[in-house]
């Protein structure tokens, strides 16, 4: 049977004579499976399917042009392009998974390729998010210790971060194919197959504990930053406007980072946490689908916003890119 990659209990592609007569059909376990999927549109895609491709192919050509562009100018070489460009390359991966998971789910049956596939995701994902977590405490060192910020030491923890980041994700998208999945046992079965229950739930735990932290931080941050403007505005005898417009900027852009990888986010990983393998796929599709969203959004937030990288884009795309050109970063804090 060719089963779905990412939904548990998803639908098999039925041969070209079954096409017309396509009805909801019991998948491995006994649930069954999208009624809507191809009984009402006589097609042998399922269309939630497609809409994760689609989602897959913007994110890919996106994070693509990022990450070229950080790879390919000199200047962009401080820990905080070096942790946007992890990010990039993160949902770039996460972004040909997607791509990869459609066609071998609906082209090539096998096992194998789904472990290698779903695992493939998994380590995307978590990377994604384990780095807009470094990127989070490399903004809040860069303001608690601006100062020393443009150091070597600061390359070095940067460094260990993506060592730590790359490492652990690595690992939780080995699990799967090293054994830990359903494929054997589908009562373990989560919401996500061929994942189990525990990995599901590992997955989600991870999530929580690193969206508090990015909140902590944040919070934290959003307090330096109030603080500075309050100097400044005081310095410069314009308490009431400057402080007002400065702090209304950092609370919105603060706002927008959370308020976007939280909406994103949170309802698959909560949905992971109660959700049931007998509940019906389209809840999965419903949440999963926002959550790829996020990989589409982190390029306009992280990089497309950057000075820098907007200078470096309008260059090239002039003519005129020259690698040599020197031009520093005012503060990691402005992404």
């Amino acid at each position: 049977m060719n089963e779905s990659l990412v939904v548990n209990d998803s639908l098999s592609t039925p041969a070209p004579e079954e096409v017309l007569s396509w009805l909801p059909a019991e998948s491995v376990d006994g649930n069954e499976s999208l009624e809507f999927s191809t009984a009402a549109l006589g097609f042998p895609v399922n269309p939630w399917d497609i809409m994760l491709c689609m989602s897959g192919t913007v994110i890919a050509c996106e994070n693509a042009i990022v990450v070229a562009i950080i790879f390919y100018t000199p200047t962009l070489r401080t820990p905080m392009f070096v942790l946007i460009g992890s990010l990039a390359t993160a949902d770039l991966l996460a972004g040909m998974g997607l791509i990869l998971n459609f066609v071998f789910q609906y082209v090539i049956s096998s096992e194998t390729i789904s472990l290698i596939t779903v695992g493939f995701l998994v380590a995307s994902f978590t990377a994604s998010i384990s780095s807009l977590l470094a990127i989070t405490v490399d903004r809040y060192f860069s303001l608690y210790n601006a100062l020393t910020y443009f150091s070597e030491k600061t390359l070095q923890y940067v460094h260990l971060m993506l060592i730590g980041t790359w490492g652990v994700s690595l690992l939780l998208g080995l699990l799967p194919v090293l054994g830990w999945n359903c494929l054997d046992d589908p009562s373990s079965c989560s919401i996500v197959r061929p994942l189990t229950r525990s990995n599901v739930t590992l997955l989600a735990t991870s999530f929580f504990a690193i969206f508090v932290l990015m909140l902590t931080l944040y919070f934290k941050i959003c307090k330096i930053v109030c603080h500075h403007a309050h100097q400044i505005a005081l310095q410069q005898h314009f308490f009431a406007t400057s402080h007002y417009v400065a702090t209304k900027k950092g609370v919105s852009t603060l706002a927008i980072i959370l308020g976007t990888f939280g909406a994103s986010w949170l309802p698959f990983a909560i949905y992971c946490l109660v959700g049931e393998r007998g509940y019906p796929p389209v809840y999965t599709y419903a949440t999963l689908l926002p959550a790829t969203y996020n990989s589409m959004i982190n390029p306009i937030i992280y990089a497309y916003r950057n000075a820098e990288i907007q200078r470096s884009i309008y260059m090239l795309l002039c003519g005129c890119f020259q690698g040599s050109s020197a031009y520093r970063s005012r503060s990691p804090s402005e992404v």
